[in-house]
Formats: structure tokens, sequence, C-alpha cells
């Protein structure tokens, strides 16, 4: 596993037109909250629908099984295709599917990664889906991994790290560093800006000694400073 991999839930492509994109992926956490207000807005439109049918006697209640196979199956389906991979619930937590490539999500991937969700549910509350996601690096359910897709973070008005667009100048390692460290090092210096303020300083937590003895934003500043004086001397 490359330095970069270790260090963020980030994949880098290289699209067939030359160009590299980064695609952050969600964790089990962030999507299990995107599910549950997408379950909360079915319960709310579920209770609607229960208070219309009861209003119709019989030929309502006939409406009602059909309206919540409807809302169960295709309210996913709908959302991920015509509105750019996210579901009410991914939006608010600023989540897209996307196609492994990342292609915006077409149809019929929207249609098979929704249809095994009774898969993944099993045997309650989606642990199936979800010892799936430990077992596979890009944390997919299984169907995510029939589709072909993934669940990422929206890049758009994401919430840059403290010191984002600044000069946070530079300085020596303390110690003596191997080639892997100094990858890493230079790849977090160049990543941080894109995280927030709280992923960065957790991942700063991690360099031990090389933050002599400060933490939290100061210490991945520090780091951001010792990546950027690795850089320049790779750079010379």
């Amino acid at each position: 596993m490359t330095p970069a991999a270790r260090l963020d839930t980030v994949r880098r492509l290289a699209t067939p037109e030359g160009c590299v994109i980064d695609l952050r992926l969600a964790g089990p956490v962030v999507r299990a909250r995107a599910w549950l207000i997408d379950f909360l807005i079915r319960v709310a439109v579920w209770l609607l629908l229960v208070v219309l049918a009861s209003q119709l006697g019989d030929f309502g209640a006939g409406l009602l099984l059909l309206a919540a196979f409807l809302l169960e199956w295709f309210y996913p389906v709908v959302f991920e295709v015509w509105f750019r991979g996210q579901t009410p619930g991914k939006k608010a937590c600023g989540l897209e599917v996307v196609h492994d490539d990342g292609r915006p999500v077409g149809s019929n991937a929207a249609f098979i990664r929704n249809t095994l969700r009774a898969i993944d549910f099993l045997p309650l509350l989606y642990a199936t889906g979800f010892v799936s996601s430990l077992l596979n690096a890009d944390g997919k359910r299984l169907g995510d991994l029939a589709a072909g897709t993934l669940v990422v973070y929206v890049e758009r008005g994401r919430r840059p790290a403290l010191g984002a667009g600044i000069d946070v100048g530079s300085e020596p390692p303390p110690f003596a560093l191997s080639r892997e460290e100094q990858l890493v090092l230079i790849e977090f210096s160049q990543r941080a800006p894109l995280l927030t303020p709280e992923r960065a300083a957790e991942l700063a937590g991690a360099a031990g000694p090389l933050l002599g003895g400060v933490d939290g934003a100061a210490g991945a500043l520090r780091l951001r400073r010792i990546g950027n004086f690795l850089l320049g001397s790779r750079a010379g």
C-alpha cells in the first residue's frame, strides 16, 4: 500500500483525457447518517400516505401497498440518477454516488446497488453491508461491489483546513527520516489544505516524536512545514 493510501481515504484517478482527480471515500459512519436521514424522510412520506389512504377504504389500501413498494425501492434510484448521485440524506451529509472511475452514476448502476440493499441489510441493520465495507479498501458494501460504484464526499464547497491558502513556511525534521516517511510527510503537506482542521489534526497525531510536544492544529502546521522542507530539498 502506498503512503498516500495510508494517509487518508483519497483515491487518485487518471481520466482518459489526461486529468487527475481525487475522490475522498466516505466511511460507514457518515453513510449510516445519510441513510438515517433518508429513512426518516420515507417514514414521514409513509405516514402521510397512510392518512390519505385511510380516506379511500379498500382501494386506498391497495394504493398504499403500491406506493410503499415504489417508495422503498425507487426512492434512492430516482434521486441518485436525476440528482447527481445524491439522495436528500446524502446531500445533507455532503456525499454522492459515482462510478469507480469518477463518472456520475448511471441508471443501471443505481438500480443494481439499491436492489442489493436487501442482501446488505441481512441479518439486521445492514450488518452484511457493514462487514463488507470493512473488508475492502474502498469501503464498499455488496451493492457497490456489484454495481462498480463508490460513495464519496462532494468536493464543492468543502471547508478548508486551518492555514490553507497561506505560506506556512518550512523547517527541517528533528531527526533523520526514511524515504517512506519523507514521502508520507510530503503527501501530508500537499493534502492538508484539502482536509478539515479536525481531520488534519487527527492525522498529524500519528506522527509522534515529529510533533515535538505540540498537538492539534499546531501539530498539523508543523508537519506541513517539515513536508514543505522535504519537498524543497527533493526539488533542489
